[in-house]
């Protein structure tokens, strides 16, 4: 199978439990593949969600899609701080296609001060019956979700300004090397 490079750009794509498209992203453009996550930015990449209703997004976010946890954290880089809306998902694989995941509708989202709350709970238990989620399933979630309020209750990585600025910095390198590659190719 074909694996993620940094520099690469790449199409990431959500489902829900029903196999359904939940919500696509045109690009992303990969700043760090490690060993259990994918660190990609989206910066004015189309969204396409399920109702066909589509957006652009308006600033670089940083987002890391876990290979072997149960969410991913997007991090949306603001002109009065850093904004993070955490989904709670299945770990994330490349297929050579797409980032991809199926979204278990629980939400985190956090603000600059660290404050967040939790989100669409109503949701969860609603799909929880329609799709039928299994009790495993149920379980995974709720501690997924658990783990992502202990992590920004305690500032862990990726909810750590440093560390995102960290990301944000190498983006514009990369991006300004891309193109100083494609002036020298010209």
């Amino acid at each position: 199978m074909c694996e993620l490079k940094i520099g690469d750009s790449v199409f990431v794509q959500s489902y829900k439990h029903n196999g359904s498209i939940h919500r696509t992203w045109s690009k992303a453009f990969v700043i760090d593949v490690l060993d259990d996550c994918y660190v990609v930015v989206t910066d004015h990449s189309w969204v396409v969600e399920a109702d066909r209703r589509r957006w652009l997004t308006k600033e670089p976010a940083i987002c890391f899609y876990y290979r072997n946890r149960w969410f991913n954290i997007i991090s949306m880089v603001r002109k009065n701080g850093i904004y993070y809306y955490c989904n709670v998902a299945t770990p994330s694989i490349y297929d050579g296609e797409a980032i991809k995941n199926v979204d278990y509708d629980l939400d985190v989202k956090v603000f600059p001060d660290g404050t967040y709350m939790v989100l669409d709970e109503n949701e969860f238990e609603y799909h929880c019956q329609k799709m039928n989620y299994s009790s495993d399933i149920r379980k995974i979630c709720i501690d997924a979700k658990n783990e992502l309020v202990e992590m920004v209750e305690k500032k862990q990585i990726p909810f750590d300004f440093s560390y995102i600025n960290t990301y944000i910095m190498k983006y514009f390198e990369l991006v300004f090397e891309k193109k100083d590659e494609e002036k020298a190719d010209k």
